[in-house]
């Protein structure tokens, strides 16, 4: 970790719709000055391909570049590893963030991670945080939802893991669509313990 920087969080995006949360997350993070570790699904690619005008390179390391000028970040806040990148930090307890958000989380994703397959260094970063009992925020995207989903959101959920879904309110009478998506990331924020001005807490 960057001295410089406040705590790690890692960020995953996998490939249910909902792209912009993920990216909004990623800004968010930055803003207040946290290093960003970020894992892109290739799925995941494919989504921001289609619902974002954003053009983000697969390699690692053009990614994090492309991130950083995005975000406005300063040199090494974000850093980004690959599907197999199996030294990075996030593939191991002793070397993994305390928290870890994947969002949007695909319904694949959330079956990998219920049944522990880590098949991917996505799927085995999300294993890594249930293991240490560190801090894992899952941002489901879909509708409707089978039981075999709403089984394994139960199963991640007892194992302490926190079920976010991408279902944003209309009380604070959103006047556009960053509204809503800011709407979602600022509870991310919240469960995180992160400061922000995105949005009033209820009742200010």
């Amino acid at each position: 970790m960057g001295v410089d920087f406040q705590r790690p969080i890692t960020v995953a995006l996998t490939g249910a719709s909902g792209a912009q949360y993920g990216l909004r997350l990623i800004d968010a993070l930055v803003a207040a000055d946290h290093e960003v570790w970020v894992m892109i699904s290739k799925a995941a690619h494919l989504v921001i391909e289609t619902e974002t005008t954003a053009e983000l390179p697969a390699r690692p390391a053009r990614l994090a570049e492309a991130l950083a000028q995005r975000s406005g970040a300063r040199h090494g806040q974000v850093r980004c590893f690959g599907r197999e990148e199996w030294m990075a930090p996030v593939a191991s307890g002793s070397g993994a963030s305390s928290s870890m958000v994947i969002c949007p989380c695909s319904t694949g994703t959330l079956s990998a991670v219920a049944t522990g397959a880590s098949n991917n260094l996505i799927e085995r970063a999300a294993d890594v945080a249930l293991k240490e009992r560190r801090q894992l925020i899952l941002v489901p995207r879909e509708t409707p939802l089978s039981a075999i989903h709403l089984e394994h959101m139960l199963s991640l959920s007892r194992l302490g893991a926190v079920i976010l879904p991408a279902a944003p309110g209309f009380y604070h009478q959103p006047r556009s669509v960053d509204d809503l998506v800011d709407f979602i990331v600022a509870r991310i924020l919240n469960q995180l313990g992160i400061p922000h001005r995105l949005m009033p807490r209820w009742g200010e």
